[in-house]
């Protein structure tokens, strides 16, 4: 789906009536996860087990951030593996992600970015994944989203927060982008990842935790400088995919923007290779729409990748050596 306009912060008299409105359904949203949290029994891992989670719905970037700090660990010779719901993927698990064999229909798009980087597993009983995780050699396991799910046991939880988007119109679904509450959420975090500029949310000062600064940069943007480029992406804020673009100077003729996980049918596709050849330009993607594209459908379409950039990568590593994580102590 596409975030509606009334969750964001600003918004005239008919947002602020239409999530008055939906209000009530958000209560009852709240009341279900405190409930479910009252009566989970987590399931304590034999090893440790990080999460990397957000108090919105998509788009904070906490999929970069997993890659990043699973890449940080593996320099330092931790067997890390990642556990994911699978979002939009059709199996169930706990299956081991191989991008060789599956495709996102059946896995998700999210976890076959990871499992480009580290054995990545798809769970819908995260406690399951975990569990198979560390019965095939973990040393470590990290949990790509799952701040909200009590099944498992967390030796660390990040929360990560678009320092420019923040947190919406601070309403929980279906009235605002939020999971649960904010202070309920930023009280279970061990550290904040703030990405992006822009000041601290006046949420995360209140909280008192650590907090990490990072920024969302693209890799290898030079090569579209210059470039007459249509855009399309099915992400939660497309518009920041776009803006990413031009700031690496590449020609921005046309954006599409499409539904969060958005599965591209061909004739959408042919839609856009024809405005391509009209305009003379070539058509730009993100790494998580290509990955959900079928083999035929990939031909000619390039992506422009992110990565994250820890404005203090020492921070980080103090920060996981504080909770017993071996490779952060070099």
């Amino acid at each position: 789906m596409r975030a509606p306009e009334f969750w964001h912060a600003q918004g005239g008299p008919i947002a602020g009536l239409a999530a008055g409105l939906l209000a009530p359904l958000g209560a009852a949203w709240d009341a279900a996860g405190r409930l479910r949290r009252a009566v989970a029994r987590p399931y304590r891992a034999p090893v440790p087990v990080v999460c990397v989670g957000n108090l919105v719905a998509g788009g904070a970037g906490k999929t970069p951030v997993a890659l990043a700090l699973a890449a940080m660990l593996a320099e330092r010779g931790t067997a890390i593996h990642l556990v994911s719901r699978g979002y939009g993927g059709a199996l169930a698990g706990p299956l081991r992600v191989d991008p060789a064999r599956h495709d996102a229909a059946a896995v998700g798009d999210e976890p076959l970015l990871l499992a480009q980087r580290a054995p990545t597993w798809i769970a819908r009983d995260r406690a399951a994944g975990v569990d198979a995780a560390a019965a095939a050699g973990a040393a470590l396991i990290m949990l790509d989203d799952g701040l909200q799910n009590p099944g498992v046991a967390k030796d660390l939880s990040l929360v990560v927060v678009d320092a420019e988007y923040g947190f919406g119109n601070g309403r929980i679904i279906p009235a605002g982008p939020l999971r649960e509450p904010l202070a309920a959420g930023l009280c279970r975090a061990d550290a904040i990842v703030l990405i992006g500029e822009g000041r601290e949310p006046a949420a995360v000062r209140a909280a008192g935790r650590t907090v990490l600064r990072a920024d969302l940069v693209p890799v290898g943007g030079e090569r579209l400088a210059g470039e007459r480029v249509i855009a399309f992406a099915g992400i939660a804020h497309p518009e920041k995919f776009f803006a990413t673009l031009r700031g690496v100077g590449a020609q921005l003729v046309a954006a599409h923007p499409f539904p969060d996980h958005h599965r591209f049918a061909d004739g959408e596709l042919a839609r856009l290779r024809r405005e391509a050849a009209a305009l003379g330009a070539r058509l730009v993607t993100t790494a998580k729409d290509f990955v959900r594209l079928a083999p035929r459908q990939q031909d000619g379409i390039a992506t422009l990748e992110v990565e994250i950039r820890w404005r203090e990568p020492d921070r980080v590593l103090r920060l996981l050596g504080d909770v017993g994580i071996p490779a952060a102590r070099d």
